[in-house]
């Protein structure tokens, strides 16, 4: 068996009211793409991977990109349960689903995480790496990690940036789709950051994280850390609190997190991801159905990497289904 814990998804439901909302080019992109739109057309490809499964997700972007904060409640209880009738109706295919927040309303969102995982069964929530240009440690969005540790739910961050955000200064947007190509990558190695220095870690013991696209560059960046500390020795600000607050090495504070394998195919990356976070900390996924053949590219040359990873057998087995499981509190 085989559990791909990030893809994504619009349900017939929510896709009904996006189509009334949303400008026509992305409509009419996600049309084309029946694996993102349709449950069944989508099983008739997963059909062709024996023992692959899904955990569900709603497709970006997040929903405060959507709409203001009257309207996206209604879009994450609308996606919420569309997810949750999707899985009760193919309980062996969709084996669960990830919520989604109105984040630009970070009290309806407190209520939608417990109603989601309480009433829905939710394995967690799914947040983007910002809030229409908010960080995530701001004090507002704190409670929606507090109630998901209370929760003991894990949380799964996508990376998200718009087109807008210019690569320069000087410039007022990003040219080449750098703003995607790299810009994403970006967006959640500095989350992940904010994270560990807003001292998250420190404050919620135990919460679990789950990075997209295997953390970003910070496997790669992983000899920087040693050369961060002690903060404030290069700009000179006092980050006395912060300083005082880290009790162990930083490195340990980003190893506490997790990374999935949807990495496009990517051999030597998706090894460095597992070597630095540890085979524990890395599960199975593929950013399903973003290619262009509805997700069949991705799922296969994800599995070519999974067989070609310098682990054990049992320790690829744990990748694909017994890590994911512990998380959501299957295991």
């Amino acid at each position: 068996m085989m559990i791909d814990a990030f893809n994504h998804c619009f349900p017939p439901n929510l896709f009904k009211k996006l189509a009334e909302i949303m400008p026509a080019g992305p409509i009419q992109r996600w049309s084309k793409m029946s694996t993102m739109i349709d449950p069944e057309a989508r099983l008739r490809l997963m059909d062709e991977f024996p023992g692959y499964t899904q955990i569900l997700s709603l497709s970006q972007p997040s929903l405060d990109l959507i709409a203001g904060p009257d309207v996206t409640p209604e879009l994450a209880r609308l996606g919420n349960d569309g997810m949750a009738d999707m899985c009760r109706r193919w309980p062996d295919r969709y084996v669960g689903f990830i919520a989604s927040l109105p984040m630009n309303n970070p009290d309806a969102a407190v209520k939608e995480c417990v109603r989601a995982v309480l009433d829905l069964g939710a394995f967690g929530i799914q947040i983007h790496t910002n809030v229409s240009g908010k960080p995530l440690d701001l004090p507002e969005f704190y409670p929606i990690f507090e109630t998901m540790h209370r929760l003991g739910r894990p949380i799964w961050i996508h990376p998200t940036r718009p087109a807008t955000h210019p690569d320069y200064l000087t410039e007022n947007k990003s040219m080449y789709e750098i703003w995607w190509g790299f810009g994403w990558a970006y967006e959640t190695t500095v989350a992940m950051s904010r994270i560990v220095f807003s001292l998250m870690f420190e404050k919620l013991p135990g919460i679990k994280i789950i990075t997209h696209h295997m953390g970003a560059y910070v496997p790669h960046a992983e000899g920087r850390f040693q050369h961060w500390e002690p903060l404030g020795q290069r700009d000179f600000s006092d980050y006395s609190a912060t300083n005082s607050g880290l009790k162990r090495p930083l490195i340990d504070y980003f190893k506490m997190f997790y990374g999935d394998t949807a990495m496009f195919g990517a051999r030597a990356s998706t090894q460095a991801g597992v070597e630095f976070f540890g085979v524990d900390h890395c599960v199975f996924a593929t950013d399903f159905p973003y290619d262009n053949v509805g997700g069949r590219k991705l799922v296969k040359d994800t599995l070519e990497v999974m067989a070609a990873l310098r682990v054990t057998e049992a320790e690829r087995q744990r990748i694909f289904t017994a890590n994911i499981k512990a998380l959501v509190g299957r295991g």
